[in-house]
């Protein structure tokens, strides 16, 4: 089950956080201060298997466009189709807004991204320490 939410939702604000910091801070070594960056101005997803918080995702509006961003998945529930579970209830919400679509793409996760509608757009950068590519909804 995805459930929507706002920062000030403490409870589900605190589950998506644990799970981030377990998959970027810790797992990945980014530095806490750049993964907890505008949080207050996202929309918030959070995916739950039973009780158990596994996976969330955010979007913010950048410029006129909107950006996905955070997509974490609890390690032992990687590659069984929760991250395509959140990005589709990100685009029910997002492609009625009718503004370009576009996220930060980390190398190892450019072929999920193919596969759910993007293109990679401009070359390979550095954020946070981690390969990136831009990537573009094209549906």
């Amino acid at each position: 089950m995805v459930k929507r939410f706002k920062s000030d939702n403490k409870t589900l604000a605190e589950k998506a956080l644990a799970i981030r910091h377990k998959v970027f801070v810790i797992e990945q070594g980014v530095d806490p201060v750049l993964e907890y960056q505008h949080d207050e101005e996202a929309q918030h997803y959070i995916l739950s298997m039973g009780k158990k918080a596994i996976g969330t995702a955010r979007w913010r509006e950048i410029d006129g466009q909107i950006k996905l961003e955070r997509f974490a998945v609890l390690p032992r529930f990687r590659s069984k189709g929760f991250g395509k579970i959140i990005l589709l209830e990100i685009l029910i919400d997002t492609l009625p807004l009718l503004k370009p679509i576009y996220l930060h793409s980390q190398l190892k996760a450019v072929r999920f991204y193919e596969r759910n509608g993007f293109v990679i757009e401009g070359e390979m950068f550095i954020e946070a320490g981690i390969e990136h590519y831009t990537m573009v909804y094209k549906g």
